[in-house]
């Protein structure tokens, strides 16, 4: 049997909603279907580039703070920028954002360092914005088996 592949969720959850959001993440990606991934979840200010240079593929989960990504999602994102930048390249990932704004500065901030590491975006960022609503669970358990399934599959 082959080695199990690995898909790391990286999530901010700062309040219930986005606890909610990261947990249905976690729910999709560990489907009963999906057979040969294993899903580690961890808070950015706990993960770091050991944890990316041990994954298959990464899920990020950011709120949109002022603007942009939260706080802690760039301090991961600064502490693990250089060692995985020449490790790293073409690790297939995607993302959601829990935006209470347009969400814009925050696609861009994401897209703009992940297009630095060369990560590899194998799935449409999901963007949960305005007022909170119960079918952002949906979306982001969706977000998660899509991305285990493919992983699964070997599509990536």
């Amino acid at each position: 049997m082959d080695e199990k592949k690995r898909l790391l969720v990286v999530a901010h959850a700062p309040s219930p909603n986005t606890l909610k959001l990261r947990e249905a993440v976690e729910q999709g990606a560990k489907n009963k279907d999906i057979e040969s991934v294993e899903v580690s979840v961890l808070p950015p200010l706990e993960a770091g580039p050991e944890d990316v240079l041990a994954c298959d593929a990464i899920i990020l989960g950011t709120t949109e703070n002022l603007g942009y990504m939260s706080g802690a999602l760039k301090d991961f994102f600064d502490r693990s920028y250089y060692p995985c930048l020449e490790k790293t390249q073409g690790l297939p990932f995607t993302f959601y954002i829990r935006a209470g704004l347009d969400g814009t500065g925050t696609h861009r901030a994401i897209e703009s360092i992940t297009t630095g590491l060369r990560w590899r975006l194998v799935q449409e960022p999901l963007l949960c914005h305005g007022e909170y609503r119960d079918e952002f669970e949906d979306q982001c358990r969706e977000l998660g088996l899509y991305m285990a399934a493919g992983l699964d599959a070997g599509l990536f």
